[in-house]
């Protein structure tokens, strides 16, 4: 009898926390188009390859970053000299 003193408010904590998680999930818009991802496995269209140019894109992106990274540190060690 005594271990329902501490069980009872604890699931009530638990209750508390699952009421919240769910009406956050609701709130946020998780459950507003669920038939999308369905179709999107079912019916096959052509993201994939946009998906690949867009990867390309980035990949070009980066590789710009990284050589203005590179003229950063060429110019910044002609001025240590």
């Amino acid at each position: 009898m005594e271990s329902l003193y501490l069980l009872i408010p604890i699931s009530l904590v638990f209750i508390f926390i699952a009421i919240r998680i769910f009406f956050w999930a609701v709130n946020s818009g998780q459950y507003d188009d669920l038939d999308s991802e369905g179709e999107r496995i079912l019916f096959e269209t052509d993201e994939p390859q946009e998906q690949q140019e867009i990867a390309a894109e980035n990949k070009i992106v980066v590789k710009n970053k990284r050589s203005v990274k590179n003229k950063r540190a060429v110019k910044n060690k002609k001025e240590q000299t």
